[in-house]
């Protein structure tokens, strides 16, 4: 979800003509010490390997899906809420590590 927010920002004459062009993005990285995702090219993935994570989404999904219905006992909930995040875990490990060779082959 986008939240947006307008803040007025009063600046002197002066101080408007050393303000950088592109605004946004220079108070993006001043202020909130924060830089544009990189639009650069994606790394080159294997497609079997899109496939195999592509099919073990669609399973985490089922099991996240029974698990809201509530089926299953408690404890076999607990048991799959903390499987379902140590695997969301390596998965956000993976997917850092497709960004940092990314970074890489634009080097």
């Amino acid at each position: 979800m986008l939240t947006m927010w307008v803040t007025l920002l009063l600046v002197a004459a002066d101080d408007l003509a050393t303000l950088p062009k592109q605004l946004a993005a220079w108070m993006r990285q001043t202020c909130l010490d924060e830089n544009r995702a990189r639009a650069g090219k994606l790394p080159s993935i294997s497609p079997a390997l899109l496939r195999q994570l592509a099919g073990m989404g669609n399973n985490l999904n089922q099991i996240a899906r029974r698990v809201n219905a509530g089926a299953g006992t408690g404890h076999d909930r607990v048991q799959v809420v903390a499987a379902l995040m140590a695997i969301d875990a390596g998965l956000e490990r993976l997917r850092h590590a497709v960004l940092e060779k990314g970074a890489e082959d634009d080097r």
